[in-house]
């Protein structure tokens, strides 16, 4: 499944590492929602079938589909596993939706922080 990139990696000249965001507007989308409108309906599979699959309870993936419950490392490896993709792919869509989140939560806070100068 292709994917559009939405944030450009970067690096300056003393070889540190950097995301920029290139201007979203909203949420990432989370991975629950990439498996319940991509990859649920491609395979035609159930909340319980899938569950079957990667050998967890329902409750779990229902959990995650719904939005409720964050990707672990140990479901992406068994969803790289099942789907024929990385568990990267799914940690890195987890990733953008954890660091908007805290980005929102503490926005007035780090906008405090005087960034310091060498």
């Amino acid at each position: 499944m292709p994917m559009t990139l939405k944030s450009a990696i970067t690096t300056n000249q003393v070889s540190t590492m950097s995301i920029e965001n290139t201007g979203i507007k909203r949420r990432p989308t989370h991975p629950g929602e990439i498996l319940r409108e991509d990859f649920l309906p491609d395979y035609h599979l159930s909340i319980a079938e899938l569950a079957r699959h990667l050998s967890v309870s329902r409750q779990s993936v229902n959990e995650l589909l719904k939005e409720r419950r964050a990707l672990t490392p140990a479901m992406a490896l068994r969803l790289s596993r099942l789907f024929g993709n990385s568990p990267e792919f799914w940690l890195n869509a987890q990733r953008a939706v954890d660091l908007w989140d805290a980005a929102q939560a503490i926005e007035k806070e780090v906008s405090l922080i005087k960034p310091l100068a060498a």
